[in-house]
């Protein structure tokens, strides 16, 4: 979906999330185990991506990044075949701890109206 508002790099990064979480949860499989990507930042030449995600349960983070490494070719195959750009960027997978960083936020503040 573009949206006129945004800029047009913007507009690259929400379609490379979308079609890349889809992507994802159809090739990507990692037993007991949810991916989700949670952002996608390209430089403004368009040479490289940062893609972020996050890893329910935490203690797979490892495995996951393994997995999606293995499959970033494949993925990269998917999104040429599924966005039109003169060159897709390189894809560098970051963990994104955003969610893990809340739950102990959430835990703390929990903690403290107990008290």
């Amino acid at each position: 979906m573009i949206r006129y508002n945004m800029s047009k790099l913007d507009q690259i990064n929400e379609m490379i999330l979308e079609e890349l979480a889809a992507a994802v949860n159809r090739e990507v499989t990692l037993p007991n185990a949810l991916i989700t990507i949670t952002y996608v930042n390209c430089s403004p030449d368009l040479q490289q991506a940062k893609i972020g995600f996050s890893v329910l349960p935490d203690g797979l983070t490892g495995s996951a990044l393994r997995h999606l490494t293995g499959a970033t070719s494949q993925l990269i195959s998917i999104l040429q075949k599924r966005i039109r750009l003169r060159k897709m960027p390189r894809l560098i997978w970051q963990f994104d701890a955003t969610e893990k960083e809340a739950n102990k936020i959430e835990k703390l503040i929990a903690e403290a109206n107990e008290d």
